[in-house]
């Protein structure tokens, strides 16, 4: 590879103040927040444009150099961690507000715009319309969270953020541009049938099959109250129980789960919080009374939010990993799984004592997905970043943890790379084969994040 040459290819792209091949550069890039081990790359590039975008992908591919595009560098399991070097891609000045349309309720943004970006936007010019927000700080980007099947407060009624994606602009591997949904037909991008539905191809694909440039994301209303109703239960076993009767009432918002030894009060129960919404403070008592007829049955017991919890999750974006690091190490991973809710009472035993084999606070959470359809379990490690045995531990808790998932009926979710490999070895022969050759066809110089979804055969 000559470096040098490249460099100056990458500078005719976007200018010399938007690449760079210093080290005191690429050092922040070569890592994430998570535990998943550092790994160098050549150059870092800041495209505007979807035409400079363009070029850089045709350039890669001419060179055959990795390409690996970075929203917030936030995913915490190494997914923009440049695997085998080359070129990362950061997203960030691609970060125009595109459109919002009121009566289709969708947003259509560039690839950089950032979940605070779009919330403080929609506050001030739209504020009866919200977006989907992820549990994460508002630096992360929408087009990397809805691209990772991300979730959040509105996730139990209308689903992940992935099947919130109404239509998506793509810089394939060969430098095309590709529209994808109703805008490939339309000037609308307001749905992504009644054709054949390709979208699903890049969510979850880790930037495997190109690098989005666009999309658009369902937007909603948004009530005028919301409150959390707080309960308290003692037995796990109790879990799917109280989340079909929630469910039944047709009166949440969102529900989240959490198992914790920190503080102590909460050690030995798992809390349940139900978010209620209403159009005025009336309606919002009505509904938290019924969710105290719904716990009481259910053998939960209701209790006053505390104001520091409820501070927290009324909070958007909300952060909740922030209060996880007990340790105060700076350092946080977690295997999040979609599972079938049954299993939701035996992960969290055992997630519990993986956590307390490797001497780490056990913080264990979940979050209905379209009602019970599905739900997502969070197993969260914290460590301290300056001590590489509690890395360690972390990245072992992990793969134990990812292993779990798998032999509960489950799915780990934006896995690293080790909990990559652990799905592909489960998956159906057939279903890893057709993965593999639309890769191929799409990207067969496997420039597109290479190491990541490396199908082995």
């Amino acid at each position: 590879m000559d470096k040098n040459k490249i460099l100056r290819n990458l500078e005719k792209i976007v200018g010399k103040d938007f690449v760079s091949n210093k080290p005191e550069d690429l050092y922040i890039y070569s890592q994430d927040p998570g535990a998943s081990l550092s790994r160098p790359t050549d150059f870092v590039i800041m495209p505007k444009t979807v035409e400079e975008l363009q070029n850089i992908v045709k350039l890669a591919n001419a060179e055959k150099i990795p390409l690996v595009p970075m929203g917030g560098g936030l995913t915490l399991s190494g997914l923009v961690i440049p695997v085998k070097g080359g070129i990362v891609v950061d997203m960030k000045r691609m970060n125009k507000i595109i459109e919002i349309n009121e009566y289709s309720k969708y947003a259509l943004i560039e690839a950089g715009v950032t979940t605070g970006q779009l919330l403080s936007y929609l506050n001030e010019s739209y504020p009866n319309l919200q977006p989907p927000v992820p549990d994460a700080p508002p630096s992360a980007t929408v087009a990397g969270n809805v691209l990772i099947h991300g979730s959040g407060y509105l996730s139990q009624k209308y689903g992940d953020h992935g099947a919130m994606i109404n239509g998506l602009e793509v810089v394939l591997p060969n430098g095309d541009i590709c529209k994808l949904g109703s805008c490939s037909i339309s000037p609308f991008w307001f749905a992504r049938g009644p054709i054949p539905d390709l979208i699903g191809l890049f969510i979850s694909s880790f930037g495997t099959m190109g690098i989005i440039s666009k999309v658009s994301i369902q937007l909603f209303d948004k009530p005028k109250f919301r409150e959390v109703v707080f309960g308290l239960l003692k037995d796990p076993k109790d879990i799917p129980n109280i989340l079909l009767k929630i469910t039944e009432t047709g009166l949440a918002e969102d529900v989240i789960l959490g198992m914790q030894d920190k503080p102590d009060w909460m050690k030995g129960y798992v809390f349940v919080i139900a978010y209620v919404t209403g159009e005025s403070q009336e309606e919002i008592d009505s509904h938290i009374k019924t969710f105290k007829r719904v716990y009481r049955k259910a053998n939960a017991r209701y209790m006053k939010t505390p104001d520091r919890i409820r501070n927290v999750y009324l909070e958007k974006p909300i952060f909740a990993a922030a209060a996880a690091d007990y340790r105060k190490g700076g350092g946080f991973e977690y295997v999040g799984a979609n599972m079938p809710l049954e299993k939701i009472p035996e992960a969290y035993k055992r997630g519990a004592e993986i956590s307390k084999k490797y001497r780490i606070v056990p913080t264990l959470g979940s979050r209905l997905i379209g009602g019970t359809h599905n739900i997502v379990m969070f197993f969260s490690y914290s460590f301290n970043r300056a001590d590489t045995k509690d890395m360690e531990n972390a990245r072992n808790a992990l793969h134990e943890t990812n292993k779990l998932a798998l032999e509960l009926g489950g799915i780990p979710w934006k896995a690293e790379l080790a909990g990559q490999q652990l799905i592909l070895e489960k998956m159906d022969p057939n279903y890893k084969k057709l993965f593999n050759s639309i890769r191929n066809t799409l990207d067969p110089n496997r420039i597109m994040n290479p190491g990541n979804w490396e199908v082995n055969q």
